[in-house]
């Protein structure tokens, strides 16, 4: 079969493919990695690239998103550009998927040291009980007489019940394959690997001597855009390391909408998303056990926290019915699954746990994120916001919980906007305006390639602060700023002058791009407070409202509250708190006490679905205005 070569440039990589493969698909095999918001639909234009071949032209469905030098030069859109001859290809800036600031972790809660262990268990704190879902215990076991002659198993079973709290064990016919050599050989000294998981105890592995000191686990924030994960010792509790990349998924689409038409729009298309999630999780432990000069068969449990749509591309569960009407998952409590079934590469007899769920679109990371904050242990009224492209916020107690998913799209991650760009290398991520001067930051202090989320936030406010824009998010032309442009036929700012950016091209920030993002602020702040008023509270009854996620983590609180983003209130009372989903999964995984915790937060807590909830609407409305219509509800932003 004829095959053709596709050199991409600057990374120098190849790759051969059969005639029809799109460049996009050809970017994959090569292991380069292209920004797509779409999913390769055609309808983002992230994925423009430049064919160095001659001959090689855009086509009709792409032609709308190149301008007419770009179509000369030879760009086209790497999902819609079919490969019918060898090529060379150029990956310029704007279009690479590059590694972003990822939010690792960040406490904030206390961990119960293993010393606790014979601490009781208190309902109002899951910690208290250092007590890992896997364990290793090791047996020095009484050699059999004639007295004494039960089966090698049983002997085993007795003793473990005599250290343990377990009565009932079940054994695979891989640990009675060899077993009696096993005990023969070593003196009858033996390191038992135990689960549980439900009322079910499993062992899991049964290896001659003792082995306890090789004993660890993996948390794993399965994000839509970051993959995240620890490697923890289980023995001691401590996290020996952490690692993060992009989400290898986002080249079938940006958003979990898009990932789910992708998986079910076509034949086998869940397998890739399923795929390239497990590559995700198992570079990360190949990473993490390498550092720690550790084996994979060392690492005999994974607990793994994402959202609804994550958590069944994880499994490999078919995701179709999480976006129809009425919105209902495969399942929202998951089974205790060997590892190696999903093809996660560690012990063979390892297993995994997923973070269980509410609803479609509140998943195990909202609940991971309410068990690691404490909410549901406490009975003061505390707040979990997850600001992304799905807005996720959860209140309540420990008598209580509701919870709402509001669409924010994905302009706080750079969708939908001309200048937008995830949060990478050249990503500016903080602007101040004095005097018409535009002073910013960008990530890597490298030249500007775009605006991440909390650039643009800031820019917005920042705007709106100096009468740039008005409150409807139109530019005060009247002003006679230097800065405005025409663009594309319609009024924009330019941020940086194109002496200043990487592309070579002004960075600019039109009036559809502010209508964009006042869309999605309003979301998130019409959730909260539809949220709030729907349990008969005020902002002012929340004692604490904690803020998830990486992009939480570089708000200003001042300006997120100046344009209508976060409510009004003693920025003190607002408290970051990282990567909560990964923190969540850590302590399911160092405290069955608290994996159970995660199932009762998850079937305990009420899902309002906004879409249907007619006083989000007119909350949504209403806060299509910086900061808002009703200024009684802003009292301190004074612009």
């Amino acid at each position: 079969m004829t095959t053709y070569k596709v050199l991409f440039l600057p990374d120098g990589k190849e790759a051969e493919v059969e005639p029809g493969c799109t460049l996009m698909e050809a970017a994959e095999k090569a292991e380069v990695y292209i920004n797509s918001l779409c999913g390769g639909k055609g309808a983002c234009g992230k994925c423009k690239v430049q064919v160095k071949s001659d001959g090689i032209r855009a086509d009709k469905h792409s032609i709308s998103y190149l301008t007419k030098e770009e179509i000369q030069k030879g760009f086209v859109l790497a999902c819609q550009t079919k490969v019918e001859e060898d090529m060379e290809v150029l990956v310029p800036p704007e279009s690479r998927l590059e590694e972003e600031q990822i939010m690792m972790d960040e406490s904030v809660v206390d961990y119960s040291q293993p010393e606790k262990v014979l601490v009781p268990k208190v309902t109002a704190d899951p910690m208290t009980l250092f007590d890992p879902i896997v364990q290793k215990i090791y047996l020095e076991l009484k050699i059999p007489t004639l007295e004494d002659n039960i089966a090698d198993i049983d002997r085993i079973t007795r003793e473990l019940r005599r250290r343990t709290e377990h009565q009932y064990f079940d054994v695979s016919l891989f640990c009675l394959q060899g077993l009696a050599a096993k005990l023969r050989d070593n003196d009858w000294k033996v390191t038992v690997t135990i689960s549980k998981h439900a009322n079910i105890c499993r062992i899991l592995q049964i290896e001659p001597g003792d082995t306890t000191e090789n004993h660890f686990g993996v948390a794993v924030d399965v994000g839509t855009t970051t993959v995240v994960a620890q490697l923890v010792n289980l023995k001691t509790g401590a996290v020996m390391g952490v690692a993060g990349s992009h989400n290898l998924q986002a080249h079938y689409g940006e958003d979990v909408i898009s990932r789910i038409i992708y998986a079910c729009g076509r034949e086998k298309g869940l397998n890739p998303l399923h795929e390239a999630v497990i590559k995700n999780i198992n570079n990360l432990i190949k990473t993490l056990v390498e550092e720690n000069g550790i084996e994979e068969r060392d690492v005999t449990a994974v607990v793994a926290a994402g959202n609804t749509t994550m958590s069944h591309l994880l499994l490999a569960l078919t995701p179709c019915s999480i976006r129809l009407d009425p919105y209902v998952p495969t399942a929202k409590n998951f089974p205790q699954v060997w590892a190696r079934e999903v093809g996660i590469n560690i012990n063979r007899n390892g297993v995994l746990e997923t973070v269980p769920g509410v609803a479609s679109y509140v998943g195990g990371d909202i609940v991971a994120g309410v068990l690691s904050c404490g909410i549901a242990d406490r009975s003061e009224m505390r707040a979990l916001i997850d600001v992304g492209t799905n807005g996720e916020i959860a209140i309540g107690n420990n008598e209580w919980l509701v919870c709402c998913s509001a669409s924010a799209g994905p302009a706080f991650e750079g969708g939908g906007i001309r200048c937008g760009m995830r949060a990478t290398r050249g990503a500016i991520e903080k602007i101040s305006i004095e005097n018409n001067e535009v002073k910013y930051k960008t990530i890597g202090k490298a030249k500007p390639r775009g605006i991440c989320g909390s650039g643009l936030i800031d820019c917005i406010y920042e705007l709106a602060r100096n009468r740039i824009i008005d409150g409807d998010g139109k530019f005060n032309l009247e002003t006679g700023q230097e800065r405005f442009v025409e663009y594309e036929g319609e009024p924009g700012y330019i941020v940086a002058f194109s002496k200043e950016t990487e592309t070579g091209e002004d960075l600019i920030i039109c009036e559809s791009d502010i209508s964009n993002l006042i869309r999605s602020k309003g979301a998130v702040f019409a959730a909260i407070k539809s949220l709030v008023d729907y349990v008969g509270l005020g902002f002012e009854d929340i004692e604490t409202f904690y803020v998830a996620g990486g992009f939480g983590n570089y708000l200003d609180i001042p300006r997120a509250i100046g344009i209508g983003l976060l409510p009004d209130i003693d920025p003190d009372r607002i408290k970051f708190v990282g990567n909560s989903s990964l923190m969540g999964a850590r302590m399911a995984l160092l405290s069955g006490h608290a994996l159970e915790k995660t199932t009762h937060i998850a079937n305990g807590m009420t899902n309002i679905e906004l879409s249907t909830y007619q006083p989000f609407m007119d909350e949504y409305v209403a806060a299509m205005f910086l900061p808002h219509t009703d200024r009684r509800l802003f009292p301190s932003v004074d612009y």
